[in-house]
């Protein structure tokens, strides 16, 4: 189908280079189908059934998006600590729909005053080993969840604060059943053993992991949620939790001070936009990568036929790695905390740019390897760096009555993040995202490690709006920096494809981090391989576990989709 004649029929169905240290996505613990979830008024689709329920009681009670977000990102903390919580940070998008607005709030981590460029490397200036590094205390940043939570719900939140905590609460005081995912990759963290509190958290007296089904009790967390629910985030940056959470990181050699807890704050951003095929894009900007990386992609695919791109084929497949290896090569050099670096956000995004790249693109055959380009704007100081990333993360979508929505991605970065508790909760290890070596070839690297700063991205929650500016979907996904993928060839199924939300979130996976093709493991998509090696592709094919959640919007209906990868439910009514 021409691209104009699929454009028009989703408006109708809908109106109303690698980096140095690649890891596996966040453990694979089976798969579920998990058809689409149909409502009227509203809907939540979050990464644990508990998280979910606690959204619909909020709605159903009146409360808005926000409010509903705020239950949910509680409750994930307790039964899903391995991906998010009060100890890490997140990326959300508000969409206010009577003043017609979309707001983007940066809730990531910060690095300490303490800081420096070369402190992830070791004495023989070489990067220190990955689990090294996240086990120490100089990989915790200051948590931003808390403030989030906090900021947005002074904002735009509609129910009183305190109403937001008891379902959280209770299954941290009365205990929850260990899900079959948390038991599964609790039991493939043994490095989980070696510190006092998540052994005593997360195994059992006798020295075993926590099987599924398991009652799991947090009194830590339910004392912290006490506190939050009755003071809001203030003892989290100049209290009690603050002093707590800075003693355990420095137990572990971080040098987290009061000051740095009292220094944070939310930044509202300017969300990024950009047009494909008719629909609004928009999602956060630096310091994430993701929405940036996403429109580029979508841009440059744009360019080519619309049979094409939209296939399952190994042409597609073909055609979409080439196009984020090119967004990753931009990413890779230019994207940074713009508190630090001047990213050239519009040159990124600039038609006349994107056009240039995409005709880097042969049609049959993979380029050996893409450079950053030069787009407007950029001065060319910085240096390409890697800055690897981890997927321990959440995503959560939300849609309300009155079509409020919220597309909120949130992590503690790797699975489990820092392994170390404080406060009934995990901490993060955030400030492994920043590149280890601060510079190249006698040029610094942008997302090096400095005093203060917020460290580089994959994030990419996202909302999509018609020609009327109408709010169609609302999506976003964990996996560290294959987030990129995961998001844009989930848009491309829907708004392309024509593929409703659950369809495309449980279609088979084509990802790349900027190098080779990653093709996932037991699906069509692993057919390829041969066909792709053949068009010159360096091509792995692995589990990709992706946590996408998504709500479509048409005309007098909600449609739900939760990734049948993880344990994630759609509920609403």
């Amino acid at each position: 189908m021409h691209r104009h004649l699929v454009v028009l029929a989703a408006v109708l169905l809908l109106a109303p280079s690698a980096p140095a240290q690649e890891r596996a996505p966040e453990g694979a613990t089976g798969h579920t189908p998990k058809p689409a979830v149909h409502a009227k008024r509203f809907m939540a689709v979050t990464a644990n059934r508990h998280a979910t329920e606690a959204a619909v009681a909020v709605l159903k009670a009146g409360g808005n998006a926000v409010d509903a977000a705020i239950a949910a990102q509680l409750v994930l903390g307790v039964a899903e600590p391995q991906s998010s919580g009060l100890g890490g940070g997140g990326f959300l998008l508000y969409w206010d729909a009577k003043a017609v607005k979309l707001f983007a709030y940066d809730g990531r981590e910060t690095a300490p005053a303490g800081a420096n460029p070369r402190m992830f490397l070791g004495a023989d200036g070489k990067p220190l080993a990955f689990l090294d590094a996240v086990r120490s205390g100089k990989s915790v940043g200051v948590p931003g969840i808390p403030a989030l939570l906090a900021h947005v719900h002074t904002k735009h939140g509609r129910q009183p604060w305190a109403s937001l905590f008891p379902p959280a609460a209770a299954l941290a005081e009365r205990g929850f059943a260990v899900s079959p995912r948390l038991a599964a990759l609790i039991a493939e963290t043994p490095t989980l053993a070696a510190r006092p509190e998540t052994r005593a958290y997360f195994f059992l007296a006798a020295g075993g992991p926590l099987p599924a089904d398991h009652l799991l009790l947090n009194p830590g967390y339910a004392a912290t949620l006490k506190e939050f629910a009755a003071r809001g985030a203030e003892p989290f940056y100049r209290g009690a939790l603050a002093a707590a959470l800075a003693a355990r990181v420095r137990e572990a050699e971080g040098s987290l001070a009061a000051a740095d807890f009292a220094a944070y704050k939310i930044e509202a951003r300017d969300p990024v936009c950009g047009a494909y095929i008719g629909f609004r894009i928009c999602s956060m900007g630096p310091p994430s990568s993701g929405g940036l990386a996403v429109l580029q992609i979508l841009a440059i695919l744009e360019r080519f036929p619309n049979e094409t791109v939209a296939a399952e084929d190994e042409k597609a497949a073909h055609l979409f790695v080439e196009a984020a290896r090119l967004a990753f090569a931009d990413r890779n050099r230019f994207v940074a905390d713009p508190a630090f670096v001047r990213v050239p956000v519009k040159g990124l995004l600039d038609a006349a740019y994107l056009a240039a790249r995409a005709k880097l693109v042969d049609p049959v055959k993979a380029r050996e390897k893409y450079e950053s380009g030069a787009p407007p704007e950029d001065k060319g100081r910085y240096a390409p760096g890697d800055g690897a990333e981890s997927p321990g993360t959440s995503h959560l979508s939300i849609v309300d009555a009155e079509g409020n929505a919220v597309s909120f991605t949130t992590t503690i970065e790797n699975g489990f993040g820092a392994q170390m508790m404080a406060n009934g909760y995990l901490l993060n290890n955030q400030l492994t995202d920043f590149a280890a070596v601060p510079e190249q070839e006698g040029k610094p690297i942008a997302n090096r490690v400095e005093p203060g700063k917020r460290p580089r991205s994959s994030m990419a929650p996202v909302m999509v709006f018609d020609r009327e500016g109408r709010l169609i979907l609302v999506v976003g996904s964990p996996g560290g920096a294959r987030i990129i993928a995961y998001v844009a060839r989930t848009l491309m199924r829907v708004l392309d494809g024509g593929a409703d939300i659950a369809a495309a979130i449980a279609k088979p996976h084509v990802t790349t981090t900027g190098a080779g093709a990653e093709l996932e493991k037991d699906t069509d998509a692993a057919k390829l391989a041969e066909r792709l090696e053949a068009m010159g592709h360096k091509v792995t094919i692995r589990e990709l576990t992706s946590g996408l959640h998504g709500i479509q919007i048409g005309d007098g209906t909600l449609i739900g989709g939760a990734d049948p990868r993880r344990e994630g439910v759609a509920a609403g009514e």
